[in-house]
Formats: structure tokens, C-alpha cells, sequence
């Protein structure tokens, strides 16, 4: 079982290839036996990608060494789950391309809980924004609710600190790897989360962070939560963008209703509007959560 889990492990390192060429591999070949014993040719008949991606994933295959990489990660106190390991959420296996291996600082119990809450919302939210989520958080963190969000200037950092100020647990889901934290402005945060929460990524520890990756982020927040809460957020943004993951996933959509002349409250009344339950006070998220 070792040598399956440190060759997924390598797999998920390779540049070139992503979240279906491994599911397809390990699909022909559940304990990756033969990966290392498959030719360049062979392999350009295997796996439907480039051959600029080819050359990436078969040098990579052959020269990292990852057990080397797997002690630097051991010696920066950084846990390794992956898909098949007892300690992977629950609710992110439930999800249509749940993340193969999650990278993780901090109290990693905190991702079995049973009540998770996603919040998210603008990186520049309005004196009312942070005012709604002052007043509704405590009594979500009384109820023991657990709050993931993605550790983004505004709201995102708002929830975690706020959290962390009432003994709270909560979660933030990076987009690159635990090396390279992002935005650099939230690294005292970041630290704290370590040492009270839980920082987690689905990319290796020295992957920068890209834009596309932010994306891919915010389903991982949706898919851990059983619903999320959306603060504020324009028509086209990264907040709707995990609201449109919660519905894909089955999940809870709470958003706060807001100002219909704000720009910052556009993208939380629509999703009223196609049906989210619009958030006036904490209970209406704590009632919903007990039944979900």
C-alpha cells in the first residue's frame, strides 16, 4: 500500500498531466504497477495530451526523486492525504474530481468535522460586508462550525481572523502550494492558521500559484463544506464561481442580501433571486445546517 500511495504521490508531482490522466491511470492500473515500466512510445498512445505536456510528464517520471521530496515535506512538518487515506474528507469524496492529494499545515482532524461552512466574498468588501459577517460569526462559531474559506484579502481573511478571535476552528484552501503562500500580505494569518487551524492545497509544496489554480481552489472549498456563504460579490467573480461549485455539488447556498445600487451586492441578490436562502441573521444558516 506504501508503494501505491508514494507513486501517486510522484504521478501528482508530474508536470503535464492533471486530475483525468490520473483518474484514467489509475483506472487501467489501480496499484500503478507498470508506471515506470512504460515506454515514451507507449505512453503517447496512453494518454491523451501534448507532446510538449509528453516530454514534461516523462521527464519528470524518470529524474524527480520523490522520496527525496517527500523528507523535505516531513522536515517542514507538512501532512500528506491523499484520496484513499482514512484522515480524506468524507464530503470532498463525494465531489465529481475531488483533489487526489491534499497538502496540509496544521490540525488536519479539523477537515473530518461535521459541520464546515464556506465563506467567501469580495477582496474589497464594503463597510456593510464586514459589518454582516462581524455580527453573524460568533454565533455560527458557538454552534461549532467550522469555517473554510481561501484566505483572500478581504472577506475571505476577515472569516478566518474573526474565527480565530472567538477560539473558533476554520480552514483556508490555497490556490499554489504551502511554499509559496499567497497574497503575501496575508502570511502573519497564514501562520496563525498553522498553529490554530488548518492551511491546506491540492498543489505540490513548490508549485507557484497560477491564475487557473483559483479556480480549482474554490470547488475544494465548496466540496469540503456542507454549504456555503456567500458575503459579497460582483456578478463575475471568484465568490460565484464557488457558489456555482456548491450548486454543481449538491451543497447549501446562503448569500447576503444587500444594497440593489451596490456592485458588491449584484452577484449575492441574484443568487437570491435563482433560489440561494438569503442569510438575515446567523440562526438562518444554523437551522439549515442541522438538516443538511
Amino acid at each position: 500500500m506504501l508503494e501505491v500511495r508514494e507513486r501517486l504521490l510522484h504521478l501528482h508531482h508530474c508536470r503535464g498531466i492533471g486530475w483525468k490522466s490520473i483518474f484514467y491511470l489509475l483506472k487501467k492500473d489501480p496499484h500503478l504497477k507498470s508506471l515506470y515500466s512504460i515506454s515514451f512510445a507507449e505512453w503517447k498512445q496512453i494518454l491523451s495530451i501534448t507532446v510538449n505536456q509528453l516530454n514534461s510528464f516523462y521527464h519528470d517520471l524518470h529524474t524527480l526523486d520523490i522520496s527525496k521530496l517527500l523528507g523535505q515535506y516531513g522536515r517542514s512538518h507538512i501532512d500528506i492525504t491523499t484520496f484513499f487515506d482514512a484522515e480524506y474528507p468524507d464530503l470532498l469524496k463525494e465531489i465529481y474530481n475531488p483533489p487526489w492529494v491534499l497538502y496540509s499545515k496544521g490540525d488536519r482532524k479539523i477537515m473530518k468535522e461535521q459541520s464546515l461552512l464556506g465563506i467567501v466574498g469580495s477582496r474589497k468588501p464594503t463597510a456593510y460586508g464586514l459589518a454582516a459577517i462581524k455580527e453573524i460569526l460568533p454565533a455560527l462559531i458557538k454552534e461549532n462550525i467550522v469555517v473554510v474559506s481561501g484566505l483572500a484579502s478581504g472577506i475571505d481573511a476577515t472569516a478566518h481572523k474573526l474565527t480565530l478571535e472567538h477560539s473558533g476552528k476554520t480552514i483556508a484552501v490555497l490556490g499554489g502550494g504551502l511554499f509559496h503562500l499567497y497574497p503575501k500580505e496575508e502570511l502573519p494569518l497564514a501562520s496563525k492558521l498553522i498553529d490554530r487551524g488548518l492551511l491546506i492545497s491540492e498543489m505540490p509544496p513548490n508549485r507557484r500559484p497560477e491564475p487557473w489554480m483559483f479556480p480549482m481552489r474554490n470547488r475544494v472549498i465548496s466540496g469540503l463544506s456542507k454549504g456555503v456563504l456567500i458575503v459579497e460579490a460582483e456578478e463575475k467573480s471568484g465568490s460565484l464561481i464557488t457558489a456555482q461549485c456548491a450548486i454543481e455539488q449538491n451543497r447549501e447556498v446562503f448569500a447576503l442580501p444587500g444594497n440593489i445600487t451596490s456592485r458588491l451586492s449584484k452577484g449575492t441578490n441574484s443568487l437570491i433571486q435563482e433560489g440561494a436562502k438569503p442569510v438575515l441573521s446567523a440562526q438562518d444558516i444554523i437551522s439549515e445546517m442541522n438538516f443538511i
